[in-house]
């Protein structure tokens, strides 16, 4: 969305835009009229504009509209691949460091609590042991596993930008809101 915003009379009257992405506006001026938006009001003042016609009118069609929904399920699901990733490489962590833990006891014949679901078993320090590292190697292999649909996915966002913005151009916005 753009809007048409003059800041002041001795600004010769040029028209100006403004863009509004999810409630934060962006101020377009010509390099020569920067300094004229000075203060702070005259950009808030540019916000409460009234809209006007956008700079270009692109239609869009169903394969656009189909690829833009795409790129919004990939990018979605590419979110949640990577907090389960990172929900992984905490449980990695725990795990290297129950097995840190494990190597400082001296006394062998002290048997570990190894919990199997809601129950503790309890076993020898060798096989809590092998079984904290058997587990440390299935867990790196699911982060192996996603890190690869991760990748997969990205190569399939990257197509698409550059076919959506090859269409629209400045008109859409593909990046993420970093907030």
């Amino acid at each position: 969305m753009y809007m048409s915003l003059t800041l002041s009379p001795d600004c010769q009257a040029k028209p100006y835009y403004v863009k509004s992405t999810r409630r934060r506006y962006y101020l377009k001026l010509p390099v020569a009229h920067q300094a004229a938006a000075s203060t702070v009001e005259e950009v808030k003042m540019a916000a409460t504009m009234k809209p006007s016609v956008a700079v270009e009118d692109v239609n869009v069609t169903f394969e656009d509209q189909q690829k833009i929904n795409k790129f919004a399920r990939s990018t979605n699901r590419m979110t949640e691949l990577k907090d389960e990733i990172e929900a992984k490489k905490k449980s990695l962590q725990n795990l290297q460091d129950a097995s840190d833990d494990l190597m400082m006891f001296d006394d062998d014949s002290l048997l570990i609590p190894y919990q199997i679901g809601d129950v503790f078993i309890s076993h020898s320090q060798e096989e809590t042991q092998e079984m904290l590292e058997t587990a440390k190697e299935v867990l790196q292999q699911e982060m192996k596993e996603l890190e690869g649909r991760v990748s997969a996915i990205q190569q399939v966002l990257g197509d698409l930008k550059v076919k959506l913005y090859a269409k629209f151009g400045n008109n859409i916005n593909l990046e993420a809101d970093e907030s």
